[in-house]
């Protein structure tokens, strides 16, 4: 993973993000640890999560298999709240419940970490519903 370097005083804060993010993808229920109590999670569609865990279960029901490919991350502090707004962009590939394969499918997720490094709430965005209307897409020209 690339990471471009922190605004002054926030790569400890990136860090733990990166190791939510990691432990999030794998499944490890220590991803918790990272959230604030009541942490929002919310996927593309306005999709609610209250665990970092129930986002495996939905992908289950979403890819036959799907892994990101992190391409750099941006840190920007947050002066109103003294903590940081941290975005992980990339792409995502897998295979769609049919097998078919996929890559090069955008996403960007943003998390609000407040002062004492707890994340506030996930933003999750990605290109899925457009790759599943349009299979083409999954093949660029």
């Amino acid at each position: 993973m690339d990471a471009h370097p922190a605004p002054p005083g926030h790569a400890a804060l990136l860090e733990r993000v990166q190791r939510f993010v990691l432990l999030s993808m794998a499944r490890d229920p220590d991803a918790s640890a990272f959230l604030a109590p009541g942490a929002e999670i919310v996927f593309t569609g306005g999709r609610r999560f209250a665990a970092p865990q129930e986002i495996g279960h939905f992908n289950a029901t979403r890819y036959a298999h799907v892994a990101k490919r992190i391409e750099r991350w941006d840190v920007a502090p947050d002066p109103g709240t003294g903590g940081a707004v941290v975005y992980c962009l990339g792409v995502l590939h897998g295979a769609w419940p049919d097998g078919r394969p996929f890559d090069g499918n955008r996403f960007v997720d943003r998390m609000v970490v407040g002062p004492d490094g707890l994340i506030t709430r996930v933003d999750v965005w990605n290109d899925s519903a457009e790759r599943m209307l349009e299979p083409g897409l999954d093949h660029p020209r």
